[in-house]
């Protein structure tokens, strides 16, 4: 794994983990999960399965001990390995449309239903929902979806150049 690569990734996480930890929580104790939209960038700028499967793993500890969710620590560790997989599957099938600025987009929103449906399922089986799965659905799932979608719009270019400029070797902008 290259050096460079890893601090990037620990960069991505880190203020991830800022604002997982800083958003309030919107309905029944659930906040928008805004350590995606970082996980989603590190696998987009790093595409290689072993920087996924780090990113899934770090990421879902760090929300597990930053979430607001009672009894969602475990739920947030079984969670985010499966969707860096899907996420990763999904960017790897989009093969030379993965780069443009709508697919990633789309892209996010896709990860965040899936990352908000595989958390609802996990907790709901592992210790129970504070509501009904369909509400929490729509009122933390739905907009958290959105956000992160805005988010990646205004920090992949960003994101891209700078590791253009930087030298930071990642398949994604290579193939570009």
């Amino acid at each position: 794994m290259n050096t460079k690569n890893l601090v990037a990734l620990s960069l991505l996480v880190g203020i991830g983990a800022v604002l997982h930890a800083v958003i309030p929580p919107v309905f029944l104790g659930m906040k928008p999960d805004m350590m995606l939209a970082m996980m989603f960038l590190g696998i987009i700028l790093f595409p290689e399965i072993k920087n996924v499967l780090l990113v899934a793993i770090v990421t879902g500890v760090i929300s597990a001990l930053t979430t607001g969710f009672p009894g969602g620590q475990i739920p947030n560790i079984i969670e985010k390995p499966i969707t860096a997989l899907l996420f990763f599957a999904l960017f790897l099938v989009l093969g030379k449309l993965r780069n443009s600025i709508i697919s990633v987009a789309i892209l996010t929103a896709v990860g965040t239903i899936i990352s908000g449906t595989a958390f609802l399922t996990s907790a709901l089986i592992l210790v129970g929902l504070p509501g009904p799965f369909v509400g929490l659905f729509a009122a933390v799932v739905l907009p958290a979806a959105a956000v992160n979608t805005v988010a990646m719009i205004v920090l992949y270019p960003v994101a891209l150049s700078v590791v253009k400029r930087t030298k930071l070797s990642s398949a994604s902008v290579i193939q570009k």
